[in-house]
């Protein structure tokens, strides 16, 4: 492993293949297209116990603003250690079964807008930067790498065991 990603992400990085800019301006659109394509499975869970494709959504969305918020310190600066967070925690105390999963398209569609504008702005000093997150090293560049290929280790999982 990496000494600068924290484990739980370990793998994410290497999903991407390709500039991640590109992806990550192409995730934008083309996700929130896949979820109102399988719009009819919003409730569904595989497994008893596991997420349903809402709660997938919430879980993508809630993990993409916490990276952000990340990517955000590291390139600042911060020399706080920033705060782990436990996703099944987050999932449980949300309302994502209340929504509909054309809500979370539109949702993702309109933050990964927002957050391009960020990723575009960054220079290759704070792209080099390193911060603490979840009592780890992680540099900017690999924060966005893992953005970028939490999505496509979740899509995989709607894949394989979703549809």
């Amino acid at each position: 492993m990496n000494p600068l990603q924290p484990k739980q992400y370990a793998d994410y990085p290497s999903l991407v293949k390709g500039d991640v800019l590109e992806l990550l301006e192409r995730q934008a659109t083309e996700f929130p297209e896949y979820l109102n394509s399988i719009e009819h499975k919003a409730d569904y869970s595989y497994a008893e116990g596991k997420w349903t494709l809402k709660e997938m959504a919430g879980h993508i969305i809630d993990t993409e603003r916490i990276l952000i918020y990340r990517l955000t310190a590291i390139i600042r600066a911060e020399q706080s250690p920033l705060p782990g967070f436990d996703e099944d925690d987050y999932v449980l105390q949300a309302h994502f079964p209340d929504r509909s999963l054309l809500s979370f398209a539109e949702e993702f569609n309109l933050m990964r807008k927002s957050n391009l504008y960020l990723f575009r702005s960054i220079n290759e000093d704070e792209l080099n930067r390193t911060g603490i997150a979840s009592g780890k090293e992680i540099s900017a560049r690999r924060l966005i790498l893992t953005i970028a290929g939490h999505l496509l280790h979740h899509i995989n999982i709607i894949q394989e065991r979703y549809l």
